[in-house]
C-alpha cells in the first residue's frame, strides 16, 4: 500500500482559522467581527474560503493521481461535487427549518430566510424545484454551489495547472473579465440571485490551485528583486487598510464582492503574499502547534462550514432579540465564545466519525 500523504498542518490551520472568522462575520452584534480581515482590507474570510479551498483540492488531485491514478482522482471529484450538492441541500433546508423554528418563537432578525420560508410554504413544488436546481439559495448556502461547479470542473483544471498553468490562468482571468455581463444566464429565481457569481469567483480558486502546483512564490522570492513584489504587497495592503479605516468605513457596493472586483482580489493577493512568507519562515506551523483546536475545525471543513451556518444564524438571531440590534459589548462576547465553542464541539465530535468512514482512497476534504 502506498504511504499516506502528510497534510499540511498549515493549510488545516488556515482553513480552521477562516471557517471560525466565517461564524463571527454573520454575527452580526460580535465583538470579534470588529477585528477580523474585512475590518482592515477590501476583500474578507471569503477570498480566503475559496482560495484556500483550490489550494486543498489540488494537494488532494494531486496526491491521488501520485499515489494511484488520474482516473482515480477524476473520479473523487466528480464524487466531491455530489457531496458539495448534498451539503448545499442540507444547509439550504437548515436555513429554512431555523427560521421556522425561531419565527415560531417570535425572534426577529434581519438574516433570517422568511422569504424562501413563505415562498416555501405558498408554493412548495416550485421552490423545491428551485432549490434542486440552484435557483433559489437561502441565506449563508449560497457558497456550496460554486464550490460544486468548481469540483466538476477539477478534472479539467487540474492537468493543464500542472502542465499549461499560464493557459489556465488567461483562460480563468479571461472569464473572470466578462463575468459581470453574462450573471443574468446563471438559473435564477425571481427575486433571488447568486451572491458569489461562478464565473468571476472561479478565478479566486484557481489562483489556489496554481499556488499549490507550481512554485510561483518561491521562484519570485528567491530572485534577486524578490524583495520587490513584497515591498509592492506591503504597500497594497497598508493602502487598503488606510482606505478601509479612513475614508469608506461602510460596506462596499455588494457587486464588488458578487462578481470579485479587482480591488478585492488585489489586495487579497498581497495579503496572501505575505501569509506566504509566514509559512516559509515556520511562524504559521508554530501556530498550529500551539492552537491545534483550530486544526481539528480546518481537517473537517465541509462539516463545520454547514454547522457554522447554523450557528451563525442562531447565534445572530438571538443576539439581535436580546440587544433589539444594538450593540452590546458583553453579550457580543458572549456570543462570540457560544459560536467559537460550539464550532470546535462539532469539529471534535466529528473526528472520530470521519476517521471511521473516511473514503477508500484518504479524506480528501478539499
Amino acid at each position: 500500500m502506498p504511504p499516506k500523504s502528510p497534510r499540511l498542518v498549515e493549510l488545516d490551520f488556515f482553513r480552521g482559522l477562516v471557517l471560525l472568522v466565517i461564524v463571527v462575520d454573520h454575527i452580526g452584534g460580535s465583538i470579534l467581527s470588529r477585528f477580523t480581515l474585512h475590518a482592515y482590507a477590501l476583500c474578507d474570510a471569503a477570498e480566503v474560503f475559496v482560495f484556500l479551498g483550490g489550494f486543498a483540492t489540488a494537494t488532494a488531485y494531486c496526491s491521488l493521481a501520485d499515489r494511484h491514478t488520474e482516473a482515480i482522482a477524476r473520479q473523487r471529484f466528480l464524487h466531491r461535487a455530489l457531496e458539495l450538492y448534498r451539503a448545499f441541500l442540507v444547509t439550504a433546508v437548515l436555513m429554512l427549518v431555523v427560521t421556522a423554528a425561531l419565527t415560531a418563537l417570535h425572534v426577529d432578525a434581519p438574516n433570517l430566510a422568511t422569504t424562501d420560508l413563505d415562498d416555501l410554504l405558498d408554493t412548495p413544488a416550485p421552490v423545491l424545484g428551485d432549490l434542486l436546481l440552484f435557483r433559489r439559495q437561502p441565506y449563508l448556502a449560497s457558497v456550496l454551489p460554486m464550490y460544486a461547479l468548481f469540483a466538476l470542473s477539477v478534472p479539467a483544471i487540474l492537468p493543464l495547472a500542472r502542465s499549461k498553468p499560464w493557459r489556465l490562468l488567461a483562460g480563468s482571468v479571461a472569464l473572470w473579465a466578462v463575468a459581470p455581463a453574462i450573471e443574468g444566464m446563471l438559473p435564477l429565481a425571481d427575486g433571488a440571485q447568486w451572491d458569489f457569481n461562478p464565473c468571476a469567483w472561479q478565478l479566486m480558486f484557481v489562483l489556489g490551485v496554481l499556488a499549490r502546483c507550481q512554485p510561483v512564490y518561491e521562484r519570485v522570492n528567491m530572485h534577486r528583486l524578490g524583495w520587490l513584489a513584497t515591498a509592492i504587497a506591503v504597500c497594497v495592503v497598508a493602502t487598503g487598510a488606510y482606505y478601509k479605516l479612513f475614508i469608506e468605513t461602510t460596506p462596499l457596493d455588494g457587486s464588488f464582492k458578487q462578481n470579485l472586483s479587482w480591488l478585492r482580489l488585489s489586495n487579497f493577493i498581497a495579503i496572501a503574499w505575505l501569509a506566504a512568507h509566514l509559512v516559509r519562515v515556520g511562524w504559521a506551523k508554530a501556530l498550529a502547534q500551539r492552537l491545534p483546536w483550530i486544526a481539528h475545525v480546518g481537517r473537517q471543513g465541509l462539516l463545520c462550514f454547514v454547522a457554522g451556518t447554523v450557528i451563525s444564524l442562531v447565534v445572530d438571531s438571538l443576539l439581535f432579540k436580546a440587544t433589539n440590534g444594538y450593540l452590546d459589548v458583553p453579550l457580543g462576547l458572549v456570543a462570540d465564545a457560544v459560536a467559537i465553542g460550539a464550532l470546535i464541539a462539532v469539529a471534535k465530535a466529528a473526528a472520530p466519525i470521519s476517521r471511521a468512514f473516511a473514503p477508500r482512497f484518504g479524506n480528501s476534504s478539499n
